[in-house]
């Protein structure tokens, strides 16, 4: 029928899935419906539904919403670990399912889940990396691909402007902890831009060595300020720093290839430096010492607007109606995941981590920081509003 429309059940009803019962029930996302909303927190779940004057059928247990029949599919936003394992129950239930990122914690969970999904080819699985929407991001990886730049040979990101004050990490009781959460801002803030660096290039590091700093700035488990050292297959270089404690923080993508430079600033502005010759070719057959192959700049590309969670969620909901194909599937979630716990392992062992990494090794690594971790007792378990913050 042409009206017809998905019906999508939001699990985990804190700030991120606060964000999305908010679009579907503006009818932004044109062909879905809020179809039912679930956490295991009652008392929460409750004051979100008088909040959001929710009408929906709700549930504390997830398999409860998946059997309910009042479900098409369903965008999973709980704490990060819980991701795989609901995902795998939606899509064994017979329901498309979305993860919001990072698609898990380690590997290990991350590559089960994508075993299932293959069990279920007629069930969609996604994965909300709602940055690959940016106009900016996309035109940058159409000129790697089509060569505009040459061969990439240096890879820079500065992402710092990820402010967090205590408040934040002391809003809920999983937050920035080994057992609750996994991971810092490499998890939480940072999953995005570590995304779009392997997807904007076209490759992976072969090799990362990282310095994670564990509560430097915060009285928290986990890292909030990392500096990375990455070596690509193709002999590229790069660094990628972030934190979340750096207030001015920056934005600050560069790419440099044998034929120009992209750089790309808060996102949103795009600086494109072409050479007039190719700096490997220059190299070889300049004969004057002293000179450069010589450049040109473009007018900057601006796109300060971009679809984000809409389009990644309008792209959903048709998907499931079969009007058009899924724009990310989940599987490449795991590119991130492996950079992140790449990451990590490097700062444990104090070593250079070749990728793909050992994921029995990392799992064990990870288990033995779990073994100490503690949740925050007098979280103030607030629901904070997201709005503003990607």
């Amino acid at each position: 029928m042409a009206d017809k429309k998905a019906r999508i059940g939001i699990i985990g009803f804190g700030g991120q899935g606060s964000a999305y019962v908010r679009l579907l029930k503006a009818g932004l996302i044109k062909n879905a419906v809020l179809g039912a909303v679930c956490d295991i927190d009652e008392e929460k779940l409750n004051a979100q539904c008088k909040k959001f004057n929710i009408s929906v059928p709700k549930f504390t247990d997830h398999n409860e919403l998946l059997k309910s029949g009042t479900v098409d599919a369903v965008v999973v936003t709980t704490p990060h670990y819980f991701h795989p394992p609901i995902v795998i129950d939606a899509l064994n239930a017979g329901i498309h399912a979305m993860s919001d990122k990072p698609a898990g914690v380690y590997t290990k969970q991350v590559k089960e889940m994508i075993a299932v999904a293959e069990q279920h080819p007629a069930l969609l699985f996604g994965l909300m990396l709602n940055q690959r929407t940016n106009k900016v991001y996309n035109k940058m990886r159409d000129m790697i691909a089509d060569g505009k730049i040459g061969d990439i040979k240096r890879v820079n990101w500065l992402i710092t402007d990820w402010y967090r004050s205590q408040s934040y990490y002391d809003s809920s009781k999983w937050r920035a902890t080994w057992k609750g959460e996994g991971g810092g801002v490499l998890f939480n803030q940072a999953p995005h831009q570590i995304d779009l660096l392997q997807w904007i290039v076209g490759m992976m590091p072969a090799k990362i060595h990282a310095h994670c700093s564990f509560g430097k700035w915060h009285d928290i488990e986990t890292e909030d300020d990392v500096t990375v050292y990455m070596e690509f297959p193709n002999g590229a270089t790069g660094v990628f720093i972030t934190a979340t404690a750096d207030f001015p923080g920056t934005n600050r993508l560069e790419i440099l290839g044998t034929k120009g430079k992209l750089v790309c600033t808060d996102g949103m502005k795009l600086e494109i430096t072409l050479s007039k010759q190719d700096e490997r070719e220059f190299n070889l057959t300049y004969k004057n010492g002293f000179g450069t192959p010589g450049s040109k700049k473009q007018m900057p590309y601006i796109n300060p607007v971009s679809g984000q969670h809409v389009t990644i969620l309008n792209n959903f909901a048709n998907a499931v109606l079969g009007k058009e194909k899924l724009f990310v599937h989940g599987s490449e979630g795991l590119n991130g995941v492996q950079f992140m716990d790449a990451c990590l392992l490097s700062e444990w062992l104090k070593q250079e981590i070749t990728l793909p990494i050992d994921d029995e090794l990392y799992y064990n690594e990870l288990q033995k920081r779990i073994a100490t971790s503690s949740l925050r007792e007098n979280a103030s378990n607030a629901v904070l509003d997201t709005k503003g913050t990607y």
